[in-house]
């Protein structure tokens, strides 16, 4: 099974890459199973219905979320709408609208998709380590389990990849927009990734406008973060499971700059 789980796609910009490159790309790599990280979908700020549409009739399986997926007040009808295709953090309250973890069968296997959000520097929300095992035992007879952690601390984030080391085939940091190069896979079948990073503009500060970002930094006055437009490019990685085992055999980071295309962008 070749799954792709692509970074936070941010706005506009985002969406474009994911229309351009991601047809070619499915077919192209072989990929079974799209999963994305969708919560700065619709102006970096939340997810609406039109959007994620948008990404869907381009091959968006599974969309995961984080601590902005609440930014958009449409929210609740993307849940209501898309019921087990957009997750928000399992470790939300328990009756926080939405689900955070998901089955899809995909090829006559099952895949369950489990969304985390990270405590340090963040919302002081539920354990998500406890709450990795309550899901886990809930989905104990699927083999292949893939999580989106969604953190700050890269500390956090290895300690999740280490406490969910042989129960899961996959654990995905998201939330920085910056790609790490530490992608492994231990010896016993979890992959793992600090952060898979971002699909939207990098001429920005994380998606934003430079100007904008420099203007709160440095002036420290309110500012109104605009989405920036240039150099636009796809953060993700591409993983092979062992269908029988749930195991992950490889790893890759995969990444694409919209001008160069598919077939001539750097390949990481």
């Amino acid at each position: 099974m070749r799954i792709i789980f692509i970074g936070d796609i941010v706005g506009k910009g985002g969406r474009r890459v994911i229309k351009t490159l991601l047809p070619e790309i499915i077919d192209k790599k072989r990929i079974d199973f799209v999963i994305a990280n969708v919560e700065n979908l619709a102006g970096g700020f939340g997810i609406t219905i039109k959007t994620f549409e948008e990404i869907v009739r381009s091959g968006i399986d599974v969309g995961t979320g984080g601590n902005h997926i609440w930014d958009n007040k449409e929210y609740r009808e993307v849940f209501e709408n898309f019921k087990g295709k957009v997750l928000r953090p399992a470790n939300y309250p328990p009756d926080t609208p939405g689900d955070g973890y998901t089955l899809v069968r995909v090829n006559g296997i099952d895949i369950g998709i489990i969304n985390l959000q990270g405590r340090v520097f963040m919302d002081p929300i539920d354990c998500p380590f406890r709450k990795a095992d309550e899901v886990l035992d809930k989905i104990k007879n699927v083999k292949i389990k893939i999580v989106d952690f969604h953190a700050e601390a890269t500390s956090e984030k290895k300690a999740m990849f280490f406490y969910l080391d042989g129960r899961v085939s996959a654990v995905f940091g998201t939330h920085t927009h910056i790609q790490t190069a530490d992608e492994v896979v231990s010896l016993k079948g979890t992959a793992y990734i600090t952060d898979v990073g971002m699909t939207g503009s990098f001429d920005s500060v994380l998606g934003v406008r430079k100007e904008d970002a420099m203007e709160k930094i440095i002036k420290r006055l309110p500012t109104k973060f605009r989405q920036a437009a240039g150099d636009l490019r796809l953060n993700s990685v591409i993983i092979e499971v062992d269908e029988k085992s749930g195991k992950t055999l490889k790893i890759e980071r995969f990444n694409k700059n919209l001008e160069e295309g598919v077939n001539n962008g750097k390949e990481t």
